[in-house]
């Protein structure tokens, strides 16, 4: 095996023994020596692929983003061209599949926010481009954007530990953001 794969595995390894910390022991107990404890390499080894916690806060993030960003792109094509408002259908499945997900980006936003605020400004400008496309698509700009926002508001509350409502009210409340029919306006001229 070559030094570039032997490092991406490395790096590989690193990103989700940091991610199983945050997801089993919560965001407070990520250190670089949980890191090394958890992925079987020592802490030289976590210092050598990324320096400091931070840098492993921010690729996990980044992976995080890659795969919900796939995860984006598969759900697009899926739905078709000919699907209206598909960029807030993907937008809503992405939130659920977040929920869902026992591993997934809120659970490194979670992280992210404790050590370092500014790692999620890549999160906030990525936001802001979706935002735009799914106020472009919407015959209703404004509840486009609110049926978005009740969604990431079910994403942030069930991370937090705030959301009172069990798995099926969630799962009820989902379908019933992703029905275009319930939230119909006359078509966009």
């Amino acid at each position: 095996m070559d030094n570039t794969t032997r490092s991406e595995r490395s790096r590989s390894l690193i990103i989700q023994a940091a991610l199983a910390i945050i997801v089993r022991d919560g965001p407070g107990r990520l250190t670089l020596d949980a890191i090394a404890r958890e992925g079987g390499i020592s802490k030289g080894g976590v210092m050598h692929q990324f320096g400091s916690k931070a840098a492993v806060l921010k690729a996990l993030l980044e992976h995080q983003a890659e795969y919900f960003e796939k995860f984006s792109q598969d759900y697009m094509a899926k739905l078709g061209p000919a699907t209206p408002e598909a960029q807030l259908a993907t937008q809503i499945a992405v939130a659920r599949e977040a929920i869902n997900d026992p591993q997934s980006i809120a659970f490194a936003i979670l992280g992210g926010i404790g050590e370092d605020p500014s790692l999620l400004s890549m999160f906030r400008e990525n936001d802001a481009k979706k935002i735009e496309a799914i106020q472009g698509e919407a015959a209703d700009p404004e509840l486009a954007t609110l049926r978005w926002a009740a969604a990431r508001g079910l994403l942030l509350t069930s991370i937090l530990g705030l959301c009172p409502l069990s798995k099926e009210e969630r799962e009820r409340l989902f379908d019933r953001l992703l029905d275009g029919q319930q939230w119909s306006t006359p078509l966009k001229t």
